[in-house]
Order: structure tokens, then C-alpha cells, then sequence
């Protein structure tokens, strides 16, 4: 057997018999990817001293990441249809160790947001080259199986993450967190060219690249708007994106309705089980994503978790990611999609609406419940959602597919760090003021108002300020304030939560009404394979 996979899975007979070496390789890829962003939550308060980041930066250098990755991947994924899926892929780890090389090695905050991005682009290679890949290698009747171990990657690289970001900072400086994905990568490459065959679609048709600019420039606008507007507030700039991606996703979709050969078949959206698995990954990743956002940041500012510490408190979630990709993969073919989507997603509303009990009396097994069922809701109910929308799509626009399903992950979750967070930020600034407004020189309370970091910073200075009480009385005024600082944002969290589970819930019961049923899940599915044979020239 040669050491390179040189045969193209669309001239093999039979199935690729290294197919599930392939996926241990396309799994890989998707964790490193998914790592840089979960394994920032934990490093940002290292970068935030060393760099002297502000709010606004700090924001940026984690979001320099989000928007090209989400604003890309639909005309990267159709790119790499018409030429090489497995090209792609390797290209984009190829980008990502690079990025991530120029960010373990900078010192500005303006170029480390640039390294991001850079890593942003690559990502957007990898995602949808990993699910259009592995569609393409796997047959159908072990399609299901091997997305539910691609699901599964994902949940384990949310609290991986965190774990590996900690213990490398124990240590070593922030750096090393960006470093660490560049052996992994050059191991997938190697891995890829070794074990991956290549794919490309057998009749590719002329890239939209119209319909892919407007798809940039709508994705691109919304998610810029989103980070900025709730954060930084509705100045021009936001206002600007937010009309831009209305006018843009009002154009995208006019131009591929009439596109001969649209990069994305809107009409797709008519079909429920498409729609509804689309809205569900969505929804869920809105909460789930944000939940996890300022849960961890409780563990570390409130509870004191260190970042190594905080990262073995999240493993829970990954441990029931398996879990429930166990159940879904056996139960699924029983029931069909829609009663794992929803129950999914109900089990994940549970969990955070059990973030209204936190208050600054709150321990780690407060949030051990949320942890698990989030990470059992991930396990039962992506899964199908995912498979769902791919195979909606034909062997020619499987990277589209991915696309899709990964662009809807990643607007969920930015949507969902975005207007949690800042919503937490809002409830967490007024609570501040209520306690503490009294207390502190105006320049000092809107240090602590900023941010939990901010208000614990000022707590640490208050007891080294000299009063006429002596240290004693510094030290007793210090621990008021971050008394008042620790109950603030656990008022926060308790209220995020409440309107987080609001909306989450909302989704459910729109999921609900808009995915089918079997008998109409089986329907949809004989009509979408009926359209694509047509659209073959096979029918």
C-alpha cells in the first residue's frame, strides 16, 4: 500500500478501505481549529496584562479570528469542490500554522489581531474541507457514524481547549497557546497527504464569485456589526455593517434565485428538514457558546480557578459530548432527526436557565449540571442536524454544504458571545454602580465597571493605596470592593442566563414547528435525491 493516497474517491469501486485512519486525520484538523478559539478564553488574561489590552482590543483579539473564518467559509468550501478538497485542506492548515506562528512571536496588539485573522482564513479552509471530505470518503449507510465522531471532535475541543491553554501556562507565556497548533497541523498535513485520498466534484460547474462576494460582504457586515454594536455601541460604524449585511443578504439571495448556477440554492431553505436543522444549529450554538463564554469566566475571576484549573472543571462537558453522541448514534435511525434535534436543544435550555441560580456565593458544582447537560445536548443533537444538511446538498457542492453548516455554527456562536456578553457587561455594570458607585473616585469606578478583570484590578490597588486607618483598613476596603465586584457579576451571569434560556427556548419551539416529521423527513429526503439526480443528468 503506498504511503500517499493518490487514488481520487470518485474513481474507486468500492469504498475507500482506510476511510476511518482518514477521519481520525479530518478530526484532528477540525480540533485544532475549534481550539483557537476556546483555548483563548483562557490566555486572555495573560495577553490582557502583558499587552496592556483594553476592553475593545481584547474583544478584537479574540474576534480578529471569527469574522473571516465565518465570512469565508461558503466561497472557500465551493472553491475547494471545483479543485481539491484535499488541496484545501492542507492549504488551509498550511495558513493556520502560519498564522499561528506570527502570533506566538508579536507584541502588538495590532498584529497579534492580524495573526488571528490569518488564522481565521485558514480555518475557514479547514472546516468545510473536513465535512465535504468526509461525506465524500464515507458511504452512506456510515455517513451518520462518522459525522457523529465530527460532532464529538468539536465538544471535546471546547473544553480541550481550555485545558491544554492552562497547562501551557503554567508554564510558559501566552505565546505558547498559539504555538502548540503548529506540530498538530504539520502532524494532520502529513496526515492528510498520507491517509486522505483526493476529492473534488466530478462535474464542477463556473464558481459563483458574485454570489460569493455578496455572501462576504452580508456574513462578513453582520458579524462585524454583532461584536461591535452591543459592546462598543451603536455608532456609525456599526449602523454602517448592520445595513450593509440587510442589503447584501437582500442581494445575495436576489442574485442566486436567478444565478443559473448559484453558489448556494436558497430555494433549499423551502425544505423544512434543511431549514429547521439549519436553525437549530444556530440557536444551539447561541447559547451553548455564550453560556460557556462567561462560565469561564467566573471559574477564573470569581472562584480563583487558575487557567490549567479552569480547563480540568470543563472536561465534564466533553466526557458527555460522548455520551451523547453514543445515544444519537444509536437512536436516531430509530426515531428520526427531529426528536434528537429538539430534545437536544430543550436539554440545552435547561442548562441555562440553571446559570439564574449563580450569586457570588456560587461554587464549581453550581456549574457542573449546566457543563454536563450542555455537553450531552451537544453529543445528542448536532449530529443529526449536521448530517441532515449535508445531505441535502449533491457530491458536486458537499465544501458548500460545509460550508453552510459550519457558517450557522460559527454566526451562532459569535452571536452568542456577542449579545450574552454584552448583556452580562450591561447587568454587571449597573449592579456595580448600585454597590460600590458611592465608594470609589469616579476614574477608579469606571476602571472596575469595564470588566471583572478591571474591578478585581482596582480591588488589588485599593489595598496597596495608603489610608488614614492603616493597612488594615486598605485591606478591609479591598475586600469590600471585591465583595461587590464578585456579587455583580454573578448578578450578571444570573441574569444573561435568564434571557440566554428565553431565547434558547424560543429556537426550540421554532425548530419544532419547522422540522418534519419521519414520515415527512423521508419525503424531503426521496425529493432532494430525486432533484439531485435531475440535476445530475442521471434522471
Amino acid at each position: 500500500m503506498p504511503f500517499l493516497a493518490n487514488t481520487p474517491v470518485e474513481k474507486m469501486r468500492e469504498p475507500y478501505p482506510r476511510r476511518w485512519w482518514a477521519l481520525a486525520v479530518l478530526c484532528l484538523s477540525l480540533l485544532i481549529v475549534v481550539m483557537a478559539n476556546t483555548s483563548l478564553i483562557v490566555a486572555a488574561p495573560d495577553m490582557t496584562t502583558d499587552l496592556g489590552l483594553s476592553s475593545s482590543d481584547l474583544q478584537w483579539v479574540i474576534d480578529g479570528y471569527t469574522v473571516p473564518y465565518a465570512a469565508l467559509m461558503l466561497v472557500l468550501g465551493s472553491i475547494g469542490d471545483k479543485y481539491s478538497r484535499r488541496g484545501a485542506l492542507v492549504l488551509g492548515l498550511l495558513v493556520f500554522a502560519g498564522g499561528s506562528v506570527m502570533g506566538s512571536q508579536v507584541h502588538h496588539t495590532d498584529l497579534v489581531i492580524t495573526a488571528r485573522a490569518i488564522m481565521g482564513v485558514g480555518a475557514a479552509v479547514v472546516m468545510p474541507a473536513t465535512l465535504s471530505l468526509l461525506v465524500a470518503v464515507f458511504p452512506r449507510h456510515e455517513r451518520a457514524r462518522a459525522i457523529t465522531a465530527w460532532t464529538a471532535t468539536s465538544g471535546l475541543a471546547i473544553a480541550v481547549g481550555p485545558l491544554v491553554a492552562g497547562w501551557l501556562l503554567e508554564d510558559h507565556a501566552w505565546g505558547s497557546t498559539f504555538l502548540i497548533n503548529v506540530p498538530i497541523a504539520v502532524v494532520a498535513v502529513f496526515g492528510a497527504l498520507a491517509l486522505v485520498p483526493p476529492s473534488r466534484a466530478e462535474k464542477p460547474g463556473r464558481i459563483d464569485y458574485v454570489g460569493g462576494l455578496l455572501s462576504i460582504v452580508s456574513v462578513g457586515s453582520l458579524v462585524y456589526a454583532t461584536i461591535e454594536g452591543p459592546h462598543f455601541g451603536w455608532g456609525r460604524g456599526p449602523v454602517t455593517a448592520a445595513v450593509v449585511a440587510g442589503v447584501g443578504l437582500v442581494a445575495f439571495v436576489g442574485w442566486e434565485l436567478r444565478h443559473p448556477h448559484p453558489m448556494l440554492d436558497v430555494r433549499k431553505f423551502g425544505l423544512r428538514p434543511f431549514s429547521g436543522s439549519m436553525l437549530a444549529v444556530l440557536f444551539f450554538f447561541f447559547g451553548t457558546f455564550g453560556a460557556i463564554y462567561y462560565a469561564t469566566q467566573f471559574l477564573q475571576f470569581v472562584l480563583g480557578y487558575s487557567a490549567l484549573e479552569t480547563g480540568v472543571r470543563l472536561l465534564p462537558l466533553a466526557g458527555a459530548v460522548f455520551v451523547g453522541a453514543a445515544i444519537t448514534g444509536r437512536l436516531t435511525p430509530k426515531l428520526g432527526v427531529k426528536p434528537m434535534v429538539v430534545a437536544g436543544m430543550a436539554i440545552g435550555t435547561v442548562a441555562v436557565f440553571l446559570l439564574t441560580r449563580i450569586d457570588k456565593g456560587s461554587v464549581y458544582t453550581d456549574f457542573l449540571p449546566t457543563m454536563t447537560m450542555l455537553g450531552f445536548a451537544i453529543g445528542l443533537s448536532v449530529s443529526p442536524a449536521t448530517d441532515t444538511i449535508m445531505g441535502s446538498f449533491p457530491e458536486s457542492e458537499l465544501g458548500v454544504g460545509g460550508g453552510a453548516n459550519d457558517t450557522a455554527l460559527e454566526l451562532g456562536g459569535s452571536l452568542g458571545i456577542a449579545i450574552l456578553g454584552s448583556l452580562l457587561g450591561t447587568a454587571y455594570r449597573d449592579k456595580l454602580t448600585g454597590l460600590a458607585g458611592g465608594h470609589l473616585p469616579a476614574a477608579a469606578l469606571d476602571t472596575a465597571k469595564d470588566s471583572v478583570g478591571g474591578g478585581i484590578a482596582v480591588a488589588e490597588q485599593v489595598a496597596k493605596t495608603p489610608t488614614a486607618g492603616g493597612p488594615q483598613q486598605a485591606q478591609a476596603q479591598a475586600q469590600a470592593l471585591l465583595d461587590a465586584v464578585h456579587e455583580a457579576f454573578a448578578h450578571g451571569v444570573a441574569r444573561t442566563s435568564l434571557i440566554g434560556g428565553i431565547i434558547m427556548a424560543a429556537g426550540t419551539m421554532i425548530v419544532l414547528a419547522v422540522l418534519p416529521g419521519r414520515r415527512g423527513e423521508t419525503e424531503q429526503a426521496e425529493e432532494t435525491e430525486d432533484r439531485q439526480k435531475e440535476q445530475a443528468g442521471v434522471a
